[in-house]
């Protein structure tokens, strides 16, 4: 069961209702900049993980100002669309509500868990959406309760993992289909069931790649398996191996 850490009282809770009814996940934005771009991001990955689990979604965006901006920004990230929270009114307001909000912000989210997210420095967004990929995973890397600084030297480290395990996706493509081990998916699961855990996710699948035991069809179908959550097009370069 994924259970998120409550930023109102300090403690964990569950992220779903027992019975797996509708949850509403609304984040808060308060412009276009890095940090609200990682808020929208954060309850990306909620959703699709609580999706993963069999957990019916809604996902709201409240944000007063630059919705357009931010929503094709988000967009190319790889972030899914939000709903606009002015149509709270629709008759679901009844579903559980989990709120994403940046850390420390003076927009009071209603009642429900709140998830506390750091900032992002620097606050320019241009340069860091030169490459919207090596940008989520470097987003990813850093837990969300720690400020992230996503200096040239954090991006190039992102794009060289994403240009390395992308090739080796596609070579191991090529070799005998395997399931993912029980212990990997296991292990997979306990992380980012653990208050949405993606350093430790993004641990798994580096253990992964670098355990010999392992057979290559069985690393392609587990990076394919955790892509379903980390969204990082991990499949991309299949066939381009000569």
């Amino acid at each position: 069961m994924l259970r998120i850490l409550d930023a109102r009282t300090g403690e964990p809770v569950p992220a779903a209702p027992a019975r797996r009814g509708l949850t509403r996940i609304e984040a808060h934005a308060s412009g276009l900049d890095p940090t609200a771009l990682r808020v929208l991001l954060t309850a990306d990955l909620l959703v699709r993980a609580l999706e993963l689990g069999g957990t019916p979604v809604w996902t709201i965006l409240t944000a007063p100002r630059d919705q357009p901006e931010l929503r094709t920004a988000a967009d190319r990230l790889a972030i899914r669309p939000f709903e606009d929270g002015r149509d709270l009114a629709s008759g679901l307001g009844e579903a559980q509500a989990i709120h994403v909000a940046q850390r420390d912000s003076r927009d009071r989210p209603g009642p429900g868990p709140v998830m506390d997210v750091a900032p992002v420095t620097p606050t320019a967004l241009d340069a860091l959406l030169a490459d919207p990929t090596a940008l989520r995973l470097a987003l990813l890397a850093v837990p969300r309760s720690e400020p992230a600084r996503l200096d040239t030297a954090a991006l190039d480290d992102a794009a060289r993992s994403l240009a390395r395990w992308r090739r080796a996706v596609a070579g191991w493509a090529r070799r005998p289909s395997r399931p993912v081990p029980d212990e990997v998916r296991a292990r997979l699961r306990a992380a980012w069931e653990d208050d949405l855990d993606l350093p430790a996710v993004l641990g798994v699948l580096r253990d992964v790649e670098s355990e010999p035991g392992i057979p290559d069809g069985a690393r392609f179908e587990t990076y394919a398996y955790a892509d379903r959550l980390l969204a990082l097009d991990l499949a991309r370069d299949l066939g381009s191996l000569a």
